[in-house]
């Protein structure tokens, strides 16, 4: 990975406006990898004080357009995904690691393992995503 892909990646990712709402950040970018993290809020908790599963749909939908996109090109959209809940999100930070599990010329099939990290530091795998990424033509 190169310094250059991370900084344009981070500029991506600042330039979404949602994104930038929940504070999300680049950790990994490049050779087909991604990592983005936010802090886990009280403002992102559902009724109970578990992480909104909205939340972590979010963060796998855009943590596996960036894996993608560091493969297919920087203009790709997320055909569809879906996600297994797997334990509450409890914790300080959400982790979403995304891969490319194949990748051709009209598509990249994507996996996240979707992490929430208490304050010892220890990581709860507690969601996994799969998806499938599209290149797409920017509009004239």
């Amino acid at each position: 990975m190169q310094e250059f892909d991370i900084v344009l990646a981070r500029k991506v990712l600042d330039s979404q406006p949602f994104s930038s709402l929940l504070g999300t950040r680049v950790m990994v970018f490049g050779d087909g990898e991604a990592e983005l993290e936010l802090d886990i809020r009280k403002d992102l908790q559902q009724q109970n004080g578990y992480l909104h599963g909205g939340v972590l749909a979010y963060a796998a939908d855009n943590s596996m357009t960036f894996a993608a996109g560091s493969v297919l090109g920087p203009a790709v959209l997320t055909a569809g995904f879906s996600i297994q809940y797997m334990r509450p999100g409890t914790g300080r930070t959400l982790v979403a690691r995304a891969s490319v599990v194949h990748a051709g010329r009209r598509q990249a099939t994507v996996r996240c393992d979707l992490f929430t990290v208490a304050d010892d530091g220890t990581e709860t795998l507690c969601a996994v995503a799969q998806g499938t990424v599209l290149p797409v033509s920017k509009p004239a």
